[in-house]
């Protein structure tokens, strides 16, 4: 470890580390948005990342990083060692805009993670300073494209006409020119597979379930967390044992039990279900946060004559309200992702949810892009909806780590 903390050593290493990530990422970006050939150089990532590594050091401005990384970028792909090479019929707007997007991506960060780092020997915190920054924006990067390349796919997908899709199925650019007809899939969807009713009956699924969740959890979490009787340990301990189970493992004695009782191929049938997949898990949730608040308040209330029912009602309730808010977003989001249940139980289309909806689209006889744009369907709302609530379910899960 020792001999790689010099400045000459640890620049060009993480300088190559990182234009070899960009070069790989600019490369699929512009495949996905063109739908020309683009590929990672090893050669020119090298070249370029060693260079510019070595010279982004302690002492450099932005402008004078940016210059030499235009003019390395520029040479290498006049010479066709670019770190981000093209197929034939790639026109000179592709090409520059990878060189200036290149330039940008191999520059400016490898100047802000090279910005302590000397040309001799490095500190121990300097050096894991710079392989820390490294570290935290190939993350960033790995991370995002796990997430957003997928589903750029889908989305692309879902608007492309069925004839483009055959032409080129790695072809995930726009055709600008079919105005509104981009969105057929989508018109089709909602008109000829009624997906607007699967969307009202997901919706009415898992409001209902978080409300039953609730019901059930609240006093269930409050008894474990507050009272004391016979046995309140082992409950507490085997509340997530139900998840010990796989769902598979439980489908046929369920398959067989709802149609023995006339619920299969019901919405009461799966409105009563879901719970029991969701409680348990709410239960675990509230009790960590209800053991967290102070009981002084609770008892305040007692000694000023409340019923426990009204200490619940009028004390614990509102201060549990970020929990409350999270344990109801996680919920939602289990009741209105769930397929294996609703794919088993669920035959006739008019009482689909989104879920089996769209597992209906997977079949050769329906164009691809019906399957796309129905996951597309079923993935925004919930995104929307998570992104919007995300801070209460953040607040709602850390609040009862610290005791009040």
């Amino acid at each position: 470890m020792s001999g790689l903390r010099f400045g000459y050593i640890t620049g060009p290493v993480i300088g190559v580390l990182w234009t070899f990530t960009v070069a790989v990422t600019i490369s699929v970006l512009l495949s996905f948005a063109s739908g020309d050939p683009f590929r990672p150089g090893l050669i020119g990532s090298v070249l370029l990342g060693a260079v510019v590594g070595g010279f982004a050091l302690k002492g450099r401005t932005l402008p004078m990083v940016l210059a030499l990384a235009f003019g390395v970028t520029a040479a290498l792909t006049v010479a066709g060692a670019s770190p981000v090479l093209t197929g034939d019929g790639v026109g000179g707007v592709q090409i520059g805009l990878a060189v200036i997007l290149t330039t940008l991506a191999v520059g400016w960060p490898l100047w802000k993670i090279l910005d302590d780092c000397d040309f001799g020997e490095l500190t121990r915190h300097v050096f894991e300073d710079a392989v820390i920054r490294f570290l935290t924006g190939f993350g960033y990067v790995f991370f995002t494209a796990i997430v957003a390349i997928p589903f750029y796919v889908m989305v692309m997908t879902s608007l492309k006409s069925q004839q483009a899709l055959l032409q080129n199925p790695l072809d995930f650019s726009l055709e600008w020119d079919k105005g509104w007809d981009l969105f057929r899939s989508y018109f089709e969807l909602f008109g000829q597979f009624s997906f607007g009713n699967y969307l009202m009956t997901s919706m009415l699924v898992s409001v209902l379930t978080v409300f039953i969740t609730l019901a059930f959890s609240i006093p269930g979490a409050y008894a474990v967390a507050r009272l004391r009787f016979k046995g309140r340990a082992a409950l507490s301990r085997s509340i997530l044992l139900i998840y010990m189970v796989p769902m598979i493992v439980l489908a046929l004695p369920i398959y067989i039990v709802f149609s023995m009782t006339g619920l299969r191929n019901t919405i009461f049938g799966i409105i009563l279900i879901y719970p029991v997949t969701t409680i348990p898990v709410a239960l675990y949730m509230l009790q960590g946060y209800f053991r967290g608040l102070p009981a002084e308040v609770e008892e305040a209330g007692l000694m000023d004559g409340l019923s426990r029912l009204a200490v619940i009602w009028k004390i614990t309730l509102p201060l549990s309200l970020p929990a409350l808010a999270s344990v109801s977003l996680y919920v939602f989001m289990i009741a209105w992702n769930e397929f294996l249940l609703a794919f088993m139980l669920l035959d006739d289309p008019s009482k689909f949810t989104l879920t089996r909806g769209v597992a209906m689209l997977n079949s050769s006889e329906i164009p691809r892009q019906h399957l796309m744009a129905g996951a597309v369907i079923a993935t925004v709302p919930i995104m929307a909806l998570f992104l919007g609530l995300e801070r209460f379910m953040t607040k709602g899960l850390t609040a009862g780590s610290v005791k009040g």
